[in-house]
């Protein structure tokens, strides 16, 4: 990664926190926002403990059913609704009595959200929007974690690319909390990006 994108990238770190602090408020119905919707299941504490015992103890024959199709046409199984929406929506059924179960599970996983946001309208709008808050939350996480891995081997560098990108100070204010001239400060700057860039370098 050359100086350039190191400093895109960086300088990018204000406009995706915003964008996430504007998305987290997105409404999804009855009061509920999307940060809501994005946190973990509770359900899959339950789900957990259901695991321990055969599926007939605790499952209808119908919902026997549809576990078996379940288990034939999915290659993951994750935790989140989100996610296992998303599995169950890429299968395909080989017939129309399994293609039927498949979109009755996709349903029965859309009533899931629906009663906790409230809403169902607009559901599409609303992963869209959800898979958009969770990359940024990736990128986010991937520049915090260059400078902090930066800070521990450069302390300085990561220190000035911090104050700079993520505090979003004056080149005047960073040299003098850093205690060196402002012509140091522009050495050390370009330095600094060239190694951030290189720990980022895919």
């Amino acid at each position: 990664m050359c100086n350039k994108r190191a400093i895109e990238q960086l300088s990018s770190y204000k406009t995706i926190v915003a964008r996430m602090k504007m998305l987290a408020k997105y409404p999804v119905g009855s009061g509920i926002y999307l940060s809501a919707v994005n946190q973990d299941d509770h359900l899959q504490q339950l789900h957990a403990q259901l695991r321990k015992l055969p599926s007939y103890m605790y499952l209808s024959k119908h919902e026997q059913k549809l576990e078996t199709v379940a288990h034939a046409y999915l290659t993951r199984y994750p935790a989140g609704t989100k996610s296992q929406l998303a599995e169950v929506s890429k299968a395909r059924g080989r017939d129309e009595e399994d293609e039927r179960m498949l979109q009755e599970l996709r349903g029965a996983i859309e009533k899931v959200i629906e009663a906790r946001a409230g809403k169902l309208d607009g559901f599409d709008a609303i992963i869209e929007r959800l898979g958009e808050l969770q990359h940024l939350e990736q990128r986010k996480k991937q520049i915090e974690w260059g400078l902090e891995v930066l800070e521990e081997f450069k302390p300085d560098y990561g220190r000035l690319l911090r104050l700079q990108y993520i505090e979003g100070k004056t080149a005047v204010a960073n040299a003098m909390e850093l205690g060196i001239s402002e012509r140091t400060f522009r050495r050390w700057k370009q330095e600094a990006l060239a190694a951030y860039g290189k720990l980022m370098a895919e």
